[in-house]
């Protein structure tokens, strides 16, 4: 991967300045590469991880496991794009394994969650079966870990 691509990943916030000066380009030299990124759609957007705990946010995410039948000329594409679509799925991924693709959601409660696994992507023809999980916490995020490291500290210890 280009460095400026693994840069922009870690750091999207960076300043050209800045990563032209980690890169040792000019600042013209990384705009433009960032522009012809944006325009060749191999950066697609630009994201903040949140702490959802510290806002208050109440959602319920979920992964869920579904196995589909693959349509001919179309594979496993034309479904996953379908899901894709739904504004309550954030990811949808196919997989190797036990099942075919692996979807995150994510709604306001339990009921809207299992609304709509029940009413929207069960009923997708081609969906065999699915397995719901609750995302109780999360620990770490997209490489970012939700709390910060504590210090282990240790007591003196004394004769």
């Amino acid at each position: 991967m280009d460095a400026l691509l693994k840069l922009l990943r870690d750091e999207a916030r960076s300043s050209p300045s800045r990563l032209a000066r980690l890169l040792g380009l000019t600042e013209d030299e990384v705009s433009t590469r960032i522009e012809a990124y944006e325009k060749d759609q191999v950066i697609l957007a630009y994201r903040a991880v949140l702490n959802e705990e510290k806002l208050g946010v109440d959602t319920v995410r979920a992964i869920i496991e579904v196995r589909i039948t693959p349509e001919r000329e179309g594979g496993y594409d034309r479904i996953a794009e379908r899901i894709a679509r739904y504004a309550e799925v954030r990811s949808c991924y196919l997989m190797s394994g036990a099942y075919d693709l692996l979807v995150e959601v994510e709604g306001t409660g339990l009921r809207e969650v299992a609304m709509f696994v029940s009413e929207k992507l069960a009923t997708i023809q081609g969906v065999l079966s699915t397995a719901t999980h609750f995302i109780l916490k999360p620990y770490k995020e997209q490489g970012v870990t939700m709390k910060p490291e504590r210090s282990e500290e240790r007591l003196a210890v004394t004769p």
